[in-house]
């Protein structure tokens, strides 16, 4: 999205002096409801503040997603039970419950988003004064983040309240659950929409804003979901005609200085903090150990006592990667060090992940993402690291995913993606096994994208993988719970929210909460 301030929107109410001595309820120096969407400008604005969730969803959405899967754990905090702490933890053992906050700040931010873009939507249908082709944009832009945050809340929650238009009163506040076939049409309809409303990039670097290769590839992502291989491999086919690529190398996609290139087909976008009114991505921070000083990897003092050691990259998947994939650096390194008794960690040495065996007598190893950990940064900001929603390498491989299921060969998208990264050609093979290779291909291209638990359950390979690994990485890591890492099929979907289902006497819970 573009860098624009969002601005509050705010009615006033004034006494008039003046000899009939009333309340003037539309001053008109002030906006009011009714009068605010009108020009171009102030459209602009409330599609930028449909945008703006996002930032908080990227702060909570790897909890739900990678730290639910085999990807990453959690550096345990023993010394410190507070709820925090335990609620995070809960998420990654599968024994969390209705009750857990970042359940419920997921829900939140992606219903944000929708209450946001449903009053652009519902707003435009009414707005004078604007071109077709602004018209177009805006509702193609929130139809898009609409159908994104939808398809997010199917796949963690199962069938939601489907509100499509404006909340203007409390009686429309509150709706049942629909199905969950009637959100998939709503999200189907809404990003086709989308593909016909918005344009390709008009040139790169993009600005950032949803474009028609971000819808399409969110509609393929659907369709691939939902086993509709026909619809995703067209859609994917029309990308490279606008202009979407690979970059030359998997670590340049990655860097402040790439953001929104050929490769980017939606991201979230993020600047370091040192400009008044912009927003720095802290996640690199909190994949970090816990510490009071993380200066020999960032280059500043940074305490993360508070919000490191999280999203901590698993032996299983570094063991994942092929030798001389050059995705394996460019993601993952380690820090060695000791611990102390409050569980926060002194870095003494910084080691590349490649070929790395055991640490030095007295020393502890602790992987850590490193894809998103770049200059610059400040100690009480950030970085200015996008955050991947869609790249076109995950197009490519639902492209080769769409065509082995329709008994097609896949190889020359997913060849392409290999051979980027320094990696042979995979070799023509029965159904079954492609399917296989592609699901790992996935998992290692996409690594740290919060892509992985939603691969696993649509794949139907969640519970039998999860429980698996959930005894491996208990033997490994001994502070894990010896009840949790446990997957019943019922934890496929998670709680609705406590306070949703008591604040709507229409929702259900899920099954198993």
């Amino acid at each position: 999205m573009k860098k624009i301030a969002i601005y509050a929107l705010v009615a006033g109410f004034t006494v008039s002096a003046c000899q009939q001595n009333y309340l003037e309820l539309s001053p008109k120096a002030a906006y009011t409801d009714n009068t605010y969407f009108q020009s171009d400008a102030q459209f602009k604005q409330a599609v930028t503040a449909a945008y703006a969730p996002l930032l908080d969803l990227m702060n909570n959405d790897f909890y739900v997603s990678e730290m639910r899967s085999d990807n990453t754990f959690y550096q345990s905090v023993l010394s410190n039970r507070g709820t925090a702490f335990v609620f995070r933890e809960n998420i990654s053992d599968f024994k969390d419950g209705a009750t857990n906050s970042y359940t419920a700040a997921e829900w939140q931010s992606l219903y944000q988003i929708i209450s946001r873009a449903n009053i652009v939507i519902s707003r435009l249908k009414t707005a004078s004064g604007l071109s077709a082709a602004s018209v177009n944009n805006y509702d193609g832009q929130s139809k898009f983040l609409r159908a994104f945050a939808y398809f997010k809340l199917v796949r963690l929650f199962g069938g939601v309240p489907l509100f499509v238009n404006e909340v203007k009163d409390a009686n429309s506040a509150f709706l049942p659950r629909a199905t969950t076939e009637q959100v998939y049409q709503q999200i189907i309809a809404d990003a086709n929409d989308a593909i016909k409303e918005l344009n390709p990039p008009a040139k790169f670097p993009q600005t950032g804003e949803a474009t028609k290769g971000a819808a399409t590839v969110l509609l393929a992502d659907v369709f691939v979901t939902l086993q509709r291989w026909s619809e995703a491999e067209t859609l994917l086919a029309t990308l490279p005609a606008m202009g979407y690529g690979l970059n030359p190398d998997y670590a340049s996609a990655f860097l402040p200085t790439n953001k929104n290139s050929k490769e980017s087909l939606f991201e979230v976008q993020y600047l370091d903090g040192t400009t008044t009114g912009t927003t720095p991505n802290t996640l690199s921070f909190n994949f970090l150990p816990r510490s009071t000083n993380t200066a020999l990897l960032t280059g500043i003092a940074i305490n993360n006592s508070g919000a490191g050691g999280i999203n901590t990259p698993t032996p299983d998947l570094i063991s994942a990667y092929e030798p001389s994939d050059k995705r394996l650096d460019a993601s993952i390194g380690i820090t060695e060090g000791t611990y102390n008794a409050s569980n926060l960690f002194a870095y003494s040495a910084l080691k590349s992940v490649v070929g790395y065996t055991t640490p030095p007598t007295g020393k502890v190893a602790v992987p850590y993402i490193k894809k998103y950990l770049h200059a610059p940064l400040t100690s009480l900001t950030g970085s200015a690291d996008n955050f991947p929603i869609y790249r076109y390498a995950e197009a490519l491989l639902l492209l080769a995913e769409a065509q082995n299921e329709q008994g097609r060969s896949p190889l020359a998208a997913l060849n392409a993606v290999r051979n980027r990264v320094g990696l042979p050609s995979a070799q023509a093979a029965d159904q079954a096994t492609l399917r296989q290779v592609i699901l790992h291909e996935r998992r290692v291209e996409l690594a740290f994208e919060n892509k992985r638990w939603y691969d696993l359950v649509r794949s139907g390979t969640a519970v039998a993988t999860l429980n698996a690994f959930g005894e491996k990485i208990k033997a490994q890591a001994n502070y894990l719970p010896s009840d949790g890492r446990i997957v019943t099929p019922f934890r496929l979907l998670f709680p609705i929210p406590a306070a949703e289902v008591g604040l709507n006497p229409l929702l259900t819970q899920n099954p198993g909460y």
